[in-house]
């Protein structure tokens, strides 16, 4: 699920929107999410506990969805057709876990407004040409209005293009390295509800992916900010029960050739 917003050092989930711990913090936020999607949008939360609580939103074609995108066409069009969908191409995972990093603060849905922008800007992400990026292409990039202009994440994602490439000569590709990491089925809840989503916004594989790229070097890679990577690459499936996307995505990954 994407975070609304959370600190650099993610040192706790409370500027993200798993931060809801309370049932009364989990009704302000969804409630916000409907105030501010489009007014064509008609949202209405649905699910077993109650309409604000269940983490289901039903769109205007009447089917149920996890509640994030709020309805939004472009949001509820990643939900459907990116969000946890196995990934094995590197530059999409290269791209994804950077792209992640400029989110640190902001919203995903900001992110994902600006990802041509940042496409552009960065080479279609190909690590390979960003790992010879110079301090002019930093000056080239803190001027590109098109993008989020931070010097430390930009610099990051500089960074990690040249770990990229370290990393790939060690374990073969980025998506031999990630896939390995894939949590076993017994690891995952038996049924994922509402409530076991927003209470886990980072796991103990997502804790140990991060220690591990943060001792080879990478930037902007918290446990947070790797487990939101997880989801929206599939490797969980954490669209919640009820969700239409659910059974398709859990489909798509059980015929996914995963990366030898």
């Amino acid at each position: 699920m994407h975070r609304q917003g959370r600190t650099n050092g993610e040192s706790a989930s409370t500027k993200c929107d798993t931060a809801g711990k309370t049932c009364g913090v989990v009704t302000v936020r969804l409630r916000n999410l409907v105030n501010s999607a489009p007014k064509r949008a008609a949202a209405k939360y649905v699910g077993p506990m109650s309409e604000q609580e269940s983490g289901l939103i039903e769109g205007t074609d009447g089917k149920t969805r996890c509640y994030w995108h709020a309805n939004r066409p472009d949001y509820q069009a990643y939900h459907d057709n990116e969000w946890g969908r196995p990934v094995a191409d590197d530059r999409r995972l290269f791209e994804k876990i950077c792209l992640e990093g400029f989110q640190s603060g902001l919203s995903w849905l900001t992110i994902l407004r600006k990802r041509e922008n940042f496409r552009e800007a960065f080479e279609g992400f190909d690590f390979e040409r960003i790992a010879r990026f110079t301090e002019k292409d930093v000056e080239r990039l803190l001027a590109n209005a098109g993008i989020i202009r931070h010097g430390g994440k930009i610099r990051s994602t500089i960074n990690n293009a040249r770990r990229a490439l370290e990393l790939c000569e060690q374990e073969g590709s980025l998506a031999r390295y990630f896939w390995r990491h894939e949590p076993p089925p017994e690891d995952r809840p038996e049924r994922l509800d509402f409530a076991t989503l927003t209470a886990n916004p980072k796991t103990d594989v997502s804790t140990r992916i991060s220690k591990d790229l943060k001792k080879r070097g990478w930037t902007f890679v918290g446990p947070t900010t790797v487990y939101s990577f997880m989801q929206a690459m599939g490797l969980v499936n954490d669209h919640i029960e009820g969700c239409v996307t659910r059974d398709e995505v859990e489909r798509e990954r059980q015929s996914f050739r995963r990366p030898a």
